[in-house]
């Protein structure tokens, strides 16, 4: 009994030497900042993802690349927001990514991937000389090709007569339930008044009525117009990016006019920025705060606006106007 009570001390012992050293090495504690910039800094290493500063970003007041991160006990979830160097194929670019952002945290961090979300926030034209196209095999792994890129729809209205066909698939339903009601009283199932065969012997006897005739130009007039609306071409609602004939990228023009206000909102002098974009030019009204001569501030505001409308297909031609200095 005394060895064995001798030995059960000396294993408490170490036990307690153990808990002591343990406690002296401290935690190690990884913040949501540091796996932050390694996420942003992994993600840079990927061809075709592009740091932005200003644009689109000034609306936020982040730059991009930026991660939000969510730390766990045993794993991290990230979501990052990129910038990408159009044109590039986007699945592609995002695979790469997620291969490159999981590893390189795993590597760094100790911690595995959960989850990764990937945003493209931004597009941004590829820095290359006039003529010149990005290299999209870049993305690929090795031995595959990529397919051409097929060009997209151009996304138009709906059709003028959606809701006259809505009207007519209603007026059916009715009919349908009125001729149904009419059956089972022509077999005496229910007993109610007919009114179909009402109506229709009410019409059978009337004779030649002078509202007829105003009646009867009405219906011409009705179906000319169904008839028009019927072949009315439908109207492109969104502005293609790149080459018209292959373009696989559309924005609204509300889009184009939030992007041209927010480029012009980063010129110094400029209080406030509003922008019109609709079939003929794009108009930007500045509200100038007097630091910089009207000349000027017209050709700054230019110079930052249309790099960003030289990306469609078809630019608008751009009118700026500065309006007077608020006091």
């Amino acid at each position: 009994m005394a060895e064995t009570t001798s030995g059960t001390g000396a294993a408490y012992g170490a036990d307690a030497d153990l808990d002591d050293e343990r406690s002296t090495r401290g935690q190690l504690i990884i913040k949501d900042r540091a796996v932050s910039r390694i996420a942003v800094a992994a993600a840079l290493q990927v061809p075709g993802v592009v740091r932005q500063r200003g644009g689109l970003s000034r609306l936020t007041g982040r730059d991009l690349p930026r991660a939000e991160v969510s730390m766990g006990t045993e794993s991290v979830a990230v979501t990052l927001y990129i910038a990408v160097a159009w044109p590039c194929p986007i699945a592609l670019l995002s695979r790469e990514v997620h291969r490159e952002v999981g590893d390189r945290i795993a590597a760094l961090s100790g911690l595995p991937m959960d989850q990764l979300h990937v945003v493209v926030a931004a597009a941004v034209p590829a820095a290359a000389p006039e003529g010149a196209e990005v290299d999209s095999q870049q993305f690929a792994a090795p031995g595959t090709a990529l397919a051409p890129l097929v060009p997209s729809k151009a996304p138009i209205t709906r059709p003028a007569a959606a809701p006259v066909a809505l009207i007519f698939a209603c007026a059916l339903l009715v009919l349908s339930v009125l001729t149904g009601r009419e059956f089972l009283i022509a077999h005496e199932v229910i007993a109610p008044a007919a009114w179909l065969r009402n109506s229709i012997e009410w019409s059978a006897r009337q004779h030649w009525q002078p509202w007829m005739v105003p009646a009867a130009v009405a219906a011409v007039l009705a179906g000319l117009v169904l008839i028009f609306v019927a072949i009315k071409p439908r109207i492109r609602t969104h502005l293609p990016l790149g080459n018209a004939g292959s373009a696989v990228v559309w924005m609204r023009p509300i889009d184009v006019a939030r992007m041209c206000s927010a480029h012009a909102r980063t010129v110094a002098g400029v209080r406030s920025a509003q922008t019109i974009v609709d079939g003929r030019r794009t108009t930007i009204r500045i509200s100038p705060d007097g630091e910089v001569a009207a000349p000027a501030l017209e050709s700054a505001v230019r110079d930052a606006v249309e790099p960003g409308l030289a990306t469609l297909a078809s630019p608008r031609p751009l009118r700026v106007r500065i309006g007077k200095v608020r006091s």
